[in-house]
């Protein structure tokens, strides 16, 4: 999956993720960006952002980017988070105990799709796309 450079989705947010980050403040920009949305389709997308941003600051070392994007076709937000490991996301198991690792479940629960792409250079980009279409 592909989405940025097609020509069919805008980038309404795009923003560093430093080991400094708060992930409440990137929830606010990401929120403010897609006023456009109703409230429950704006929820769906920020629990995406903080569980994949949250992947970034807890399993990674470097640091990250967040891309949100709109679909100019249809109702449809991508979110996009690179970051510098190779290491693919975890469906439903941890390596950091029993109380973690499900993150991606809920993921998979409230998206029509996700995955992961390697990167040019190291690294991946994952993805999860929300419809928000009534």
């Amino acid at each position: 999956m592909t989405t940025t450079g097609e020509g069919l989705w805008s980038t309404v947010t795009d923003l560093p993720i430093e080991r400094s980050t708060v992930v409440s403040a990137l929830r606010g920009h990401v929120q403010s960006a897609l006023r456009v949305l109703s409230e429950d389709h704006r929820y769906d997308v920020l629990l995406v952002v903080t569980e994949l941003v949250s992947n970034v600051l807890d399993h990674t070392t470097g640091d990250g980017r967040l891309r949100v994007l709109l679909s100019r076709v249809g109702c449809q937000v991508a979110v996009e988070v690179d970051d510098c490991s190779a290491q693919q996301p975890v469906y439903g198991e941890s390596r950091l105990g029993g109380h973690r690792g499900r993150g991606m479940v809920m993921i998979d629960n409230i998206t029509h799709a996700w995955g992961a792409r390697p990167r040019a250079g190291g690294g991946k980009t994952v993805y999860a796309l929300v419809w928000c279409a009534d």
